[in-house]
């Protein structure tokens, strides 16, 4: 058999059916970029190189013209009986199971990462196909569409494989079946044999000896399994929930670039927070407020060598100040520290399941987003609590943000969640405003650290006293709440992170309050909505479905309160919305499907973090 031709991919019918549910995928990455796999045995996203590079597999977005690499049974879908998705254990080694009438093939997926730090390391994307029972027919298709499948590549043969060259990335694959070159793509059909392997090796701009033979393959697997094993042998995690906390610290670990130590919010652009929506960004890049988060996630599972890694890569941030009305720091940065490339729109690609426009950049980070700095201060205060400690250049160069920061925090903002209809007095950054103060108060007093503490408390008190004064309302049902934004009614669940901050107890009446009215108005179902967006229109058409990391949040709201079973059934419920790996995106939609970038480290984070402590206050 042949590989389809041009870039169409076989084995799905009609405009849904072309695309997989957002949640039937898994992930598996080398620490410098990652690829998606179907259950249906199809790597539906690939970026070469680096997590923000230009995607050669893009069939997420373009099931048609976006490219893919499939490797699946060749049978009737009548003769399918079903398919199985699951890691290798306490791994990323991912391995896909397809039950015919014919027998039983396994399909092992891995992106090879051997060692930490490997001045040697060779990006392989590698596919082992094993016959388990029976003989099965089987199809690949390796169709590549370079630099966001705005370019068809040239294809030859090279040696014992195949070469794909196309806007400055080379793609050798190499493969124990014997590939034929079809329309700008390669493929084959073989048909499998009881306890046979095929080999496939796709290897980005190669360096070396390709991997031929099921022996070097087997080298491969085995020295990845030992790598995972090993480092998540140093997490310090034994609770309740230790299977689901550690598929999220492996996740977490996939999402970070180990050359400089940055941790990505997803691998992935462009998917819908609604179907046929335009909320669809490019998450390809490091958010300054997840560095507190991921920070205390990374130390709290033990992790240190991690935290230390990102603490470096944040503080490069704070001695390259930047000029402009987005303050000395940006909301985002590339993997290297630099800013992101502007938002444009690629108008070729149809979008998932014809969600459109398909962005890539990101906008968001022209805007003035003050809680950025409560979480940045914050991630520094937990690692001189309880890493290797500040330094004195780092600690200047804070002194100098927070001057900036004591002159502006009083300022209107877009917010945390990064709204394009303009700025508003938000409650969260002024919450996170005096977190960046106070966080700095501690550090100076407990380390004998130079400082203005005087005019620094004035300052924290004054923004304590701003949020109590105007950022609660008595009138909202049925108690009162703390509001999104001063003079509006909308209720927002970013303030259930109050006592999470130390901002108050989480006893305090006020807040109390606020988390029965936020479990009234946006929870359904232990999901909530972050805000209502007719309440609050936030500059974009349309609906989007319910944050987990929100949801997250509220399970340790609610422990922090004491309300232990309720927590616990909260978090039993979220468990059951991720996906069969235990994988989420950003949101979750009122029927339980998973829409948004995914996977998204900041849902992850948020589930270590409730387990955690809600594993604690259990006993």
């Amino acid at each position: 058999m042949s590989p389809a031709a041009g870039g169409s991919r076989g084995g799905r019918h009609g405009a849904a059916d072309r695309y997989l549910p957002i949640a039937e995928h898994g992930i598996i990455g080398d620490l410098r970029s990652a690829a998606l796999v179907g259950t249906d045995g199809t790597v539906d996203w690939f970026c070469p190189g680096r997590f923000d590079a230009p995607s050669v597999f893009a069939s997420l977005l373009d099931a048609d013209r976006g490219g893919h690499w499939r490797l699946a049974p060749c049978v009737d879908e009548t003769e399918l009986a079903s398919q199985q998705q699951f890691y290798y254990p306490d791994s990323n080694i991912l391995i896909t199971r397809f039950l015919t009438a014919d027998g039983i093939v396994e399909v092992q997926d891995l992106m090879v990462v051997l060692r930490p730090h490997d001045p040697d390391h060779r990006q392989r994307l590698v596919r082992r196909v094993t016959g388990v029972r029976g003989s099965v027919p089987m199809t690949v298709e390796v169709v590549p569409r370079p630099d966001y499948a705005r370019e068809t590549p040239k294809v030859e043969s090279a040696g014992a494989g195949i070469r794909f060259t196309g806007s400055g990335v080379t793609l050798d694959l190499t493969s124990s079946v014997e590939l034929e070159i079809t329309d700008h793509a390669a493929g084959a059909g073989f048909r499998t044999a009881e306890g046979r392997t095929e080999v496939f090796v796709l290897e980005v701009d190669a360096t070396g000896e390709p991997t031929t033979c099921d022996d070097a393959a087997e080298a491969l697997f085995t020295g990845t399994v030992a790598f995972w094993k090993d480092w998540l042998a140093h997490s310090s995690y034994t609770g309740r929930w230790r299977e689901r906390v550690h598929r999220s610290a492996l996740t977490l670990k996939l999402l970070t670039h180990e050359p400089t130590g940055a941790v990505i919010a997803s691998p992935t652009m462009g998917l819908p927070e609604q179907l046929g929506g335009e909320r669809n960004w490019d998450y390809r890049y490091v958010w300054m407020r997840d560095a507190a988060f991921t920070l205390y996630a990374l130390l709290r599972l033990g992790f240190t060598e991690e935290a230390g890694a990102f603490i470096g890569w944040l503080s490069g941030r704070f001695g390259t100040r930047q000029q402009g009305a987005q303050g000395p720091l940006r909301v985002m940065y590339t993997i290297d520290g630099d800013e992101t490339p502007d938002e444009v729109e690629l108008d070729h690609l149809d979008g998932y399941r014809g969600s459109r426009p398909v962005l890539a950049g990101n906008g968001a980070s022209a805007q003035l987003q003050l809680d950025i700095y409560g979480e940045i201060i914050d991630s520094v205060y937990l690692y001189d609590k309880y890493g290797d400690g500040v330094g004195h250049e780092d600690w200047t160069n804070l002194c100098t943000i927070l001057d900036w920061l004591r002159e502006h925090w009083d300022s209107p903002d877009e917010g945390i969640w990064e709204t394009r209809a303009g700025r508003q007095d938000h409650v969260f950054s002024r919450l996170m405003c005096w977190v960046a103060v106070e966080r700095m108060i501690r550090m100076a007093r407990r380390r004998g650290l130079p400082g203005d503490v005087g005019s620094w408390t004035t300052t924290r008190d004054e923004i304590y006293h701003q949020i109590m004064d105007r950022g609660w309302d008595p009138d909202v049902p049925p108690r009162g709440s703390f509001v999104q934004r001063y003079g509006a009614t909308t209720l927002d669940a970013s303030v259930l992170l109050m006592p999470m901050v130390k901002f108050c107890a989480p006893t305090e009446p006020r807040f109390l309050a606020t988390l029965d009215a936020i479990n009234d108005d946006l929870v359904v179902d232990t999901l909530v909505f972050r805000y209502d967006v007719e309440d609050s229109p936030d500059g974009l058409d349309g609906e989007e479905g319910t944050f987990s990391m929100c949801s997250f949040w509220n399970v340790e709201a609610m422990t922090r309160a004491g309300r232990l079973e309720q927590a616990r059934i909260a978090l039993e419920k979220m468990f059951s919305y991720g996906n069969h790996l235990g994988l989420y995106a950003e949101e979750i939609g009122l029927t339980g499907e998973q829409l948004g970038n995914f996977p998204q480290a900041f849902t992850h984070l948020s589930l270590i973090s409730s387990a955690i402590n809600l594993d604690r206050a259990l006993g």
